[in-house]
């Protein structure tokens, strides 16, 4: 149990499920934490989703995310009692986020601005965490990270 702060400000004690979920991109595993959070309605309702970046994280907003990490799929909004659960919910962000992924890792400083693309890294290119683990960062045409200043100019 943990407090939920809806929209307009009230907040209410409700269930909260975090964790990650794993998801295949360019035939690599990652995985992406979230938040589900359980109102006393359901399974009427569909639990409210966010997708909470670690600090080394960087949210990537789109058709699917909001600007705060509200998760916005078709499954929630459509939401039907008998037929929607959390398994399945859970299956459906892991093929969603597979095709687009809803975070990156921060860029790392760089001098020059240039324009950005989206690129992971693995273990085998010697740029992963000593853990093994697999990150995403912003990239410039050279190659090189790009500053956090430069996000508005991709």
């Amino acid at each position: 149990m943990d407090t939920y702060v809806y929209n307009d400000g009230t907040t209410k004690d409700l269930m909260s499920l975090s964790g990650t979920i794993p998801i295949m991109f360019n035939d690599t595993s990652y995985n992406i934490p979230v938040c589900l959070w359980i109102e006393e309605t359901y399974p009427q309702t569909a639990p409210i989703c966010y997708v909470r970046p670690t600090q080394e994280m960087m949210l990537i907003k789109g058709n699917y995310i909001s600007g705060n990490g509200e998760i916005l799929l078709p499954y929630l909004e459509e939401w039907q009692n008998g037929e929607c659960d959390l398994t399945s919910l859970i299956q459906v962000m892991a093929a969603t986020f597979g095709d687009f992924p809803p975070v990156c890792i921060q860029p790392n400083p760089e001098p020059e601005q240039a324009s950005c693309g989206l690129q992971f890294h693995t273990q085998t290119d010697g740029l992963s965490k000593t853990d093994g683990s697999s990150y995403l960062y912003l990239v410039g045409e050279d190659g090189q990270p790009l500053h956090q200043a430069n996000e508005t100019n991709c």
